[in-house]
């Protein structure tokens, strides 16, 4: 018997896996959410979504694609897993992502430009917005990669831009964007993704297990209090918190998850210092 079956749940509820499915519609995303949509649906330019480790930018970023009309707007989402891509990789994967049919092989910078800006003015002509949501902005931190952008920035039309970025990463990418003033210039918007309060971290832990299948509640009041705590509201650290908390009442046969339990796990994940009130063993 696996932890799911125990508490009568159809699947695991706390993967860290960005499962549109188990997006978390709380006020902060919401809030964020609404401002980047007014971004698009005005075609600012370059927005930025910045947050520290496992604040929900990836989940974001993936609930924002789902979002966009397809019949209004050509989209792409990139995730930047490394640092050292070049221009050329940059533009030929935003030219085949917003639909340029083909890129030559051998085309240089400037060719593939070329027909990324007759596709954009083609979207327009059609009457749709280009948008390019890149994750893990952060990895950008080379001048002529900063560059780009800003020169693709500067493409517009007399109705205005015609491509949007939404960079989401961490805060350090503030000062990535800094190493080239004229494009940090031409952020239109900023928003934050912070810390769960703990009334946050409650509601989402709810959210998930009902998702999951879950018909009562799993944990004790005490026991979502302890797991924002260890957690710091977090949500990365609160489903992994929670996760491990679910299989040690599995094996513990607990019928709810108390604050021993968090407490352990907590302990044994090294997640936070364990408070003085918890207990030394929770076997």
């Amino acid at each position: 018997m696996s932890y799911e079956q125990f508490y009568g749940l159809r699947e695991q509820p706390f993967s860290n896996t960005p499962d549109p499915r188990f997006y978390f519609d709380g006020s902060q995303h919401a809030d964020v959410l609404s401002r980047l949509m007014h971004a698009i649906s005005t075609m600012k330019g370059l927005a930025v979504v910045v947050g520290d480790l496992g604040t929900g930018k990836t989940m974001l970023a993936r609930r924002m694609l789902d979002a966009l009309d397809e019949g209004h707007v050509e989209s792409a989402l990139l995730v930047i897993i490394h640092s050292a891509i070049t221009p050329e990789w940059l533009l030929r994967k935003i030219a085949l992502q917003l639909g340029v049919e083909q890129v030559p092989e051998n085309a240089d910078k400037v060719a593939i430009l070329t027909l990324l800006y007759q596709r954009l003015v083609e979207l327009q002509a059609r009457g749709k917005k280009a948008v390019v949501l890149i994750d893990e902005a952060n990895m950008l931190h080379r001048r002529e990669i900063m560059e780009e952008f800003r020169g693709l920035l500067n493409l517009e039309v007399p109705e205005g831009k015609l491509i949007t970025f939404v960079f989401f990463g961490l805060p350090e990418l503030e000062e990535h964007l800094a190493v080239d003033p004229p494009l940090a210039q031409r952020v239109a918007m900023k928003c934050r993704m912070r810390s769960f309060t703990p009334e946050a971290t409650r509601a989402y832990i709810q959210h998930r297990l009902r998702v999951a299948g879950a018909s009562r509640e799993l944990f004790t009041p005490e026991a979502l209090e302890a797991v924002h705590r260890h957690a710091r509201g977090i949500p990365r650290l609160i489903n992994t918190l929670c996760d491990n908390a679910l299989l040690e009442g599995f094996l513990l046969k607990k019928d709810r998850i108390d604050p021993e339990v968090v407490h352990g796990v907590a302990r044994d994940l090294g997640v936070a210092p364990t408070p003085a009130t918890a207990p030394s063993d929770r076997r």
